[in-house]
């Protein structure tokens, strides 16, 4: 926030940040904690990715940083899972079909299956026919339209602090700046840490590979020391 003629009080950062274990299960040909992914890309990659578009088409000024971690980019990738994914995505399009049928549009059950009617088409166009059952190429299209930055994240979303040895954190930081060009073409500038967790020698190793800022819990900036003049309202 800036006050006419003087310097800014405070700063908002936007960050969302985008992780999931790794969830894949080939010898069953149907394993629960998939739908950990697949209710994650109906209820939040698709609905934020389709707002930025639409933002962006209708002008409206934002910016927002989305981390994206290398297990999530991973699964994203996975065509078994987004064949999966699209079995999923239409299991429950057949499910609320029913709803729609055995239910009045004026009763509060009705308006609900209507809803979700509406919901689940929206996203089967955006993900198999805006897409392709690509997100990965919309979280591209997203970041070179200019007001998203994508992030990364250490390799397996790795606690630093606790890792024994200064090769096991070097080799988190190193495969995650690797894994997140490979997808997007292009290095980081940032860097989410795993539980936002931070011990001194952490930033070395994430200058090595480029990075230029990373996030870490309040406390990492309340007790630091010198303390920040501005405390958690401000970059240092």
């Amino acid at each position: 926030m800036r006050r006419p003629g003087r310097a800014p009080t405070g700063y908002l950062c936007l960050v969302l940040h985008s992780h999931l274990p790794y969830v894949r299960h080939p010898e069953y040909d149907d394993f629960l904690e998939e739908d950990w992914l697949f209710e994650a890309i109906t209820e939040t990659y698709v609905p934020i990715l389709s707002a930025c578009e639409r933002m962006d088409r209708d002008g409206v000024r934002y910016r927002l940083t989305i981390g994206v971690t290398p297990p999530l980019a991973a699964m994203l990738g996975d065509q078994l899972l987004m064949t999966r994914y699209r079995r999923h995505l239409a299991n429950l399009r057949a499910l609320v079909e029913k709803e729609v049928a055995g239910h009045s549009p004026g009763t509060p059950l009705g308006k609900l299956a209507r809803f979700y009617q509406r919901f689940l088409g929206d996203t089967h166009e955006y993900f198999e026919e805006r897409w392709h059952g690509d997100l990965l190429a919309a979280f591209r299209a997203a970041a070179d339209r200019g007001s998203v930055e994508l992030i990364t994240c250490t390799a397996t979303h790795g606690f630093l602090p606790l890792m024994s040895g200064e090769a096991v954190r070097r080799a988190q930081v190193r495969v995650g700046v690797e894994a997140f060009r490979r997808v997007f073409g292009r290095a980081p500038r940032g860097i989410w840490l795993g539980e936002c967790a931070y011990q001194p020698g952490v930033d070395e190793l994430l200058v090595e590979n480029g990075i230029d800022y990373f996030f870490l819990d309040a406390h990492g900036l309340l007790h630091g020391e010198p303390r920040p003049a501005f405390g958690v309202f401000a970059p240092v």
